[in-house]
């Protein structure tokens, strides 16, 4: 007779290959071996009599009825988590002030913090929105305990994963035809700003600046309108803008390394802690989405 029964280690075992890309992605957060990982995964299929992944040469995709199963795997394993914890736990209390530009904020924090809210209700979010180059002095004069940031130096904070940066512009304007091109960028100590500007500078084009704005809703703003177009971070681009390359007359733009950013006053809590960690683990080397 098949096991219809969901057993919490093989849902553990799905949603870490679908969190890591891959099997083998997987075998660290589970501390299993790839062939026992994908053993575990045969075994939640057959239960559910439903398949869940399709293996493909590179990555995985999850079916439809994975999809499906992924949001009740989540809930299922955050309700564990929280039994655990009201046992044998230590409960978590504070509060936590954390930072993040606009562009990374629906992509990296928001799985994040969906994780890690449910299973620390103890613990206060206080979350700021700001572009990195005003986040990182926040964070080092304590107003901050974290940040995501796109980093300026390589010793800026843990390593995660770079960002790829494009030239967007709206399909309606072919802005890109351009001689000077109009182009659109952040405050004058934007990473973006100047990865674009290089960009621009190496292949000899001439440019001209016509809209400055340190919101993301400002830059989005400029090139919807046809005033411009703009370097942005690839995680954030809407499906209606397009995408400018080489066959526009545009060469590629540096990525910029992100980071997760810790304040010296915040050495002491553990909730911070728990919260870095997770970031860490749920985010470092993400960039694989766009290899």
């Amino acid at each position: 007779m098949v096991q219809r029964d969901l057993q919490i280690d093989w849902l553990k075992c799905f949603v870490s290959v679908v969190d890591a890309g891959s099997l083998s992605g997987a075998t660290e957060e589970v501390h299993r071996s790839q062939s026992a990982v994908s053993m575990q995964i045969k075994k939640l299929e057959a239960a559910v009599g439903r398949q869940l992944l399709i293996r493909g040469p590179r990555h995985l995709e999850l079916t439809a009825d994975g999809q499906k199963l992924l949001g009740y795997a989540r809930r299922l394993l955050d309700l564990h988590g929280e039994a655990k914890a009201a046992f044998h736990g230590e409960e978590l209390t504070g509060r936590i002030r954390i930072g993040v530009p606009d562009d990374y904020a629906a992509r990296y924090l928001t799985p994040v913090l969906k994780r890690f809210a449910p299973r620390h209700g103890g613990v206060e979010i206080e979350l700021n929105c700001e572009q990195s180059s005003a986040l990182i002095p926040r964070v080092e004069n304590g107003e901050l305990d974290l940040a995501l940031v796109s980093r300026d130096h390589a010793r800026r904070g843990t390593f995660l994963f770079h960002e790829p940066l494009v030239w967007v512009g709206s399909p309606q304007f072919e802005l890109w035809r351009r001689d000077p091109l109009p182009i659109a960028v952040y405050e004058a100590a934007s990473l973006a700003r100047r990865n674009a500007i290089n960009s621009l500078a190496l292949q000899g084009r001439r440019y001209k600046v016509v809209y400055n704005s340190s919101s993301l809703a400002g830059q989005f703003a400029a090139v919807e309108s046809g005033l411009a177009i703009a370097a942005l971070t690839r995680c954030c681009i809407p499906e209606h803008l397009q995408i400018l390359g080489r066959e526009h007359g545009l060469g590629p733009v540096e990525p910029v390394e992100v980071a997760v950013y810790r304040s010296r006053a915040s050495q002491n809590s553990k909730a911070v802690d728990r919260l870095r960690d997770l970031l860490i683990k749920t985010l470092k080397f993400s960039d694989r989405a766009y290899s």
